[in-house]
């Protein structure tokens, strides 16, 4: 099994976790809460957080931390935006230092981005091992700053924690195979962990629905009222082109039911500088939402669209009809179920699709896993070390 086996001489063994953006703070709380409860148990696994910065706005980081009730990051790097290159590149720099102060045993990532990047190539380079949660997606899209991230981390990885058995298929095409060196396991979804855990908690907290003049809840669940939007790909919000379309397509859905749209600051920004608002008035536009609000306008929705992959398997859970504004995703799953459908950027291909909804019964196997993948996961590391 792979690991450092010294390790195993001390009963406390320190993980750093890296994270970045909204969902890797969603992933880290639950594997964050099995932890807590691993612990409990008399076993000691200390985790020191890093949060790189790369989301800084205070409804996309911070109301985050205390929704999910994560602890507060012992570090908090402050790298803010900025091009791929030096966003990343900072984030190197002042990873290291922690690193270096910290001598952990192991480097935990999440997902895509480029905090998860510069996580693991960071760790790589200071011979720590590094475990990649979400390891092994793959849209096959290299223009994707996205599909680069996971490729890189993957291979810089020890432990590959996969959330479906398509991943880990996709690792084996790539030569990244279960060795005495490597562990490669379908251990679920961590964002399913999650959504069991704080869906309960959303439809007794938010009241976005209530704010928002939405349809009454109670009918909601029969009759849905309005759509979903989220738009954050700089492949949709940096080209006018598809931008403009992808807006010209919900503005005319706003013209059946309302279309609540809450914006990332990218979308936003990139809005204002090609004048996108004045021709688009039958969108509701909002700012970002916590997340138990972005449950719950989820689990309400009429149909969602999106180009988020995580927005993409909430829907599947939550049996509401997603189209997705891309041409592929990594969570093929949700396609072949008939549940999500590819629908681009084009017009007249979004329309079509969404009065065509997908059949309303996602795949009965637990595609997912069954809500214990943070679990396994923390028990692995143990076992690996220990």
């Amino acid at each position: 099994m792979p690991g450092n086996k010294k390790s195993s001489l001390s009963p406390f063994f320190k993980v750093v976790t890296i994270v970045g953006a909204r969902p890797q703070f969603i992933k880290a709380a639950a594997v964050n809460r099995a932890i807590a409860a691993f612990n409990k148990n008399g076993r000691q696994i200390e985790e020191i957080l890093i949060h790189t910065g790369q989301h800084y706005d205070y409804l996309m980081d911070r109301v985050f931390f205390e929704e999910l009730e994560i602890p507060k990051p012992h570090y908090h790097l402050g790298v803010g935006s900025g091009s791929h290159g030096k966003q990343t590149g900072i984030m190197l720099e002042r990873i290291e230092e922690v690193l270096q102060k910290e001598k952990p045993g192991l480097v935990l990532v999440y997902g895509d981005t480029n905090s998860t990047l510069a996580g693991a190539l960071s760790a790589a380079k200071m011979h720590l091992p590094v475990a990649h949660v979400e390891a092994g997606l793959r849209s096959y899209n290299r223009d994707m700053p996205e599909e680069i991230n996971r490729v890189l981390t993957d291979h810089l990885s020890t432990f590959l924690f996969c959330p479906t058995q398509q991943a880990v298929k996709n690792l084996s095409k790539e030569g990244i195979k279960p060795s005495q060196g490597k562990l490669v396991e379908n251990v679920g979804d961590v964002m399913y962990d999650s959504i069991l855990y704080y869906s309960r908690i959303a439809e007794k907290k938010s009241t976005i629905l209530h704010d928002l003049n939405l349809a009454n809840p109670q009918s909601e669940i029969r009759n849905p009222q309005y759509y979903l939007a989220t738009l954050h790909r700089a492949e949709n919000t940096d080209d006018p082109r598809r931008l403009t379309s992808i807006l010209k397509a919900l503005n005319q859905l706003g013209k059946e039911a309302p279309v609540v749209f809450p914006l990332h600051p990218r979308t936003r920004k990139m809005m204002e500088i090609f004048d996108l608002f004045k021709k688009n008035r039958r969108i509701r536009f909002i700012e970002p939402v916590s997340y138990f609000d972005m449950l719950l306008l989820e689990k309400r929705a009429r149909a969602v669209l999106t180009d988020s992959g995580g927005v993409q398997k909430e829907a599947y859970w939550f049996k509401v009809p997603c189209f997705t504004l891309r041409e592929e995703t990594e969570w093929v799953e949700t396609v072949r179920s008939g549940w999500n459908r590819l629908v681009g950027v084009d017009v007249k291909r979004i329309a079509a699709g969404v009065r065509h909804n997908p059949r309303r019964n996602p795949a009965g196997e637990k595609m997912f896993g069954d809500g214990t993948a943070s679990k396994t996961i923390v028990h692995r590391l143990w076992r690996a070390f220990h």
